[in-house]
């Protein structure tokens, strides 16, 4: 089952074409595709070493293009500011083989997702985590803000959004209950300016070696936003005990992990209700996400 109405097919033979024709030199590496909870790209290995990128949404090549230069510059900065390892750009690739759009090549990280090994109740996952979120509040803006695109600017400006997920989770979700928690988050006021942020960090960007974190992935998004952004990670990644070593380490005050939580909600609702068949395992995640934010307001 596809994920979404506009997905496109991307089989290993057609990786393995468009890497003979535009990049011969990794024609004799194996070419396996990696099975993942991701939902914005088909990932295929590249040897021991590489990764290659798909886009699974279809739009516009001159768009796509333009889209995968700037993950491409994010992700090298990221990489920079970051303490523990991310994937770093290594090629962009052209569209053929019957895949329609560009597509990227980065190195790959070895290590497990924590969606396949749990660091929930690790509270030296949670200082790890709290270390990486620290570093990339260091880097500089250099007076770039929120683009706008996605969770990390106004609360008030996903209302629309939360109105078609509240409508989509009649019968999978107690949807008044639900409402009533976003329309106290929904409020929070915005305080502080914009720092640098991940954006996504989701169990299946986070790789985790013996309960430590070992990597990040998915850097492409590293950009301004609001400091609250990255707290998603607290209620996507922690259980009570480490979420609360995470908000110590970073120093959050009351209304920055509010909104962390008022960020994580809307992500959550969205994941439970548009994967509920089609990827099972986010539409958990979005679940167990919703479950902590509402234990925690008991």
């Amino acid at each position: 089952m596809t994920m979404h109405d506009d997905e496109v097919d991307v089989t290993a033979e057609m990786v393995a074409t468009l890497i003979q024709e535009q990049f011969p030199q990794w024609s004799d590496k194996e070419i396996r595709l990696l099975q993942s909870t991701g939902t914005v790209n088909a990932i295929f290995r590249i040897g021991n070493d590489l990764s290659a990128r798909f886009p699974l949404r279809l739009t516009d090549a001159a768009e796509a293009l333009a889209v995968l230069k700037q993950e491409a510059q994010a992700s090298a900065e990221l990489a920079q500011a970051s303490r523990f390892p991310t994937p770093e750009p290594v090629a962009l690739g052209e569209p053929g083989a019957g895949y329609p759009m560009p597509w990227s090549v980065q190195t790959w990280l070895p290590g497990t997702v924590a969606s396949d090994a749990d660091p929930s109740g690790s509270d030296a996952f949670a200082q790890d985590l709290a270390t990486f979120i620290a570093a990339l509040r260091t880097a500089e803006t250099r007076g770039r803000l929120f683009n706008g695109e996605g969770r990390g600017g106004v609360l008030t400006h996903h209302d629309e959004w939360m109105e078609k997920c509240f409508e989509e989770s009649e019968g999978l979700l107690d949807v008044p209950r639900l409402r009533q928690v976003w329309s106290r988050l929904r409020e929070l006021p915005r305080t502080s300016a914009d720092v640098m942020s991940h954006g996504d960090l989701i169990p299946g960007n986070v790789l985790v070696a013996g309960d430590r974190l070992s990597g990040v992935l998915d850097t492409g998004g590293f950009g301004p936003a609001d400091p609250a952004l990255d707290l998603v990670s607290a209620w996507h990644l922690m259980q009570r005990g480490p979420r609360e070593v995470l908000r110590r380490t970073l120093g959050c005050d009351d209304l920055e992990w509010e909104r962390g939580k008022a960020w994580a909600f809307v992500q959550a609702m969205g994941a439970v209700w548009y994967y509920v068949e089609s990827n099972p395992m986010m539409s958990r995640m979005g679940r167990r996400t919703l479950d902590r934010i509402l234990e925690s307001m008991e």
